[in-house]
């Protein structure tokens, strides 16, 4: 998870405990959620892409060591690097396709990340799912970090599934999802709500 800039606000919160008990259970437990952010563009998407199916520590490892090479993180200066260079800063063969389909995709302007703000979610989430190594995960997360798109809902997020499964007993993939949608349009705060009660459980700090 990104570092937390502030909590969510509490007229939000109180607007997700009326329309589901379980955020009020969250809240009486552990407090408001973080509101997590990060800056839009390649840096963070890139960072995304690095926390597909690893665990977030993994994925920061990976980060910060490409950092140290790089300095400045781009698309060039990522492009300038070999692959056994990115293997040495523990990207995975498909990680380092996915980062260079990505470096490439901002180079020749087929993704402008800076335009991307300023659409429909469905537009965005096309526009970004059209690059190779993006699928709706990251779409899901790049638009709720660093877009704040008020009513996403990351269905393929486990850590979000099993937060649901966790404090309201459903066993299936298919009924918390059908739950989520009581919680439109804020689901957006409702993900970081059950993040917060996922990782509060686990005793995980934010950041990690």
């Amino acid at each position: 998870m990104p570092q937390p800039l502030a909590s969510l606000s509490p007229s939000l919160v109180d607007q997700l405990v009326h329309l589901d008990p379980l955020f009020g259970t969250i809240l009486e437990a552990h407090g408001p959620a973080p509101d997590w952010r990060r800056p839009a563009g390649f840096t963070s998407l890139l960072h995304i892409i690095l926390e597909q199916q690893v665990s977030l520590e993994s994925a920061q490892a990976a980060f910060d060591r490409l950092q140290a090479r790089l300095g400045t993180i781009s698309p060039p200066a990522l492009l300038s690097l070999s692959d056994e260079e990115l293997r040495a800063c523990a990207f995975s063969r498909q990680k380092t396709r996915y980062a260079r389909e990505l470096a490439r995709a901002l180079i020749s302007g087929q993704l402008e990340l800076e335009k991307l703000g300023d659409g429909e979610e469905a537009q965005v989430r096309a526009q970004l799912c059209a690059i190779k190594g993006i699928g709706q995960w990251t779409a899901d997360v790049y638009l709720i970090f660093c877009l704040d798109y008020p009513d996403i809902f990351p269905v393929g997020d486990i850590a979000a599934i099993n937060s649901v499964k966790e404090l309201t007993g459903l066993v299936d993939k298919e009924a918390v999802v059908r739950r989520s949608q009581n919680w439109r349009p804020l689901r957006t705060a409702a993900t970081k709500m059950l993040w917060h009660s996922y990782l509060c459980r686990r005793g995980r700090t934010y950041g990690q």
